[in-house]
């Protein structure tokens, strides 16, 4: 099965089991920032497909939002405490060990940008899941990080389902 298979049979089930779209969203935003996992699940995609449903006024807004927001905190948090704990034991495992340019990366960002770096981590494709752990590894002091991953996940959140959210019913009054 394809990713966009599995995207569009998510989104279908969410649309027709709306009582679990806030679970589901949870769970992807979480894999989504969680380090390594990310590269396989397609939350992307799912929450900008979760705005479309909100726009078409199948599922709220302000559960998806919160359920995505804290699902991102808490991969972050997963992330971050697994590179504070494991240190370089971690980067140097598999699959990380396989990707070492990645690793190379999400270093340098971290230290031209530290705090904000965390902040807006969250915002780049592959290095989202890997700035938090590479924070760790590098004893980023834990308030310092709290406050970057709990600022950005819900505007990262946003970003994700405001297109579809607002764009829907503003397309439906465009064309409707």
């Amino acid at each position: 099965m394809s990713l966009s298979e599995i995207t569009h049979a998510i989104m279908q089930f969410i649309e027709n089991n709306q009582i679990w779209a806030v679970p589901i969203i949870f769970a992807l935003a979480f894999g989504e920032s969680l380090a390594v996992i990310s590269l396989l699940v397609p939350a992307t995609a799912i929450l900008l497909g979760a705005g479309a449903l909100i726009g078409a006024g199948a599922i709220s807004l302000l559960p998806v939002l919160i359920a995505a927001s804290l699902g991102a905190v808490v991969g972050d948090w997963v992330s971050y405490w697994l590179g504070k704990h494991y240190h370089q034991k971690i980067i140097t495992s598999w699959p990380l060990n396989k990707h070492p340019k990645l690793v190379y990366r999400a270093e340098q960002f971290f230290h031209r940008y530290g705090t904000l770096g965390v902040f807006i981590g969250r915002f780049f494709g592959p290095l989202r899941a890997i700035v938090p752990l590479i924070a760790g590894t590098m004893h980023m002091p834990t308030t310092k990080f709290n406050f970057a991953n709990i600022a950005s996940a819900p505007i990262w959140a946003f970003v994700l389902l405001a297109p579809g959210a607002y764009g829907v019913p503003w397309l439906e009054t465009l064309f409707g």
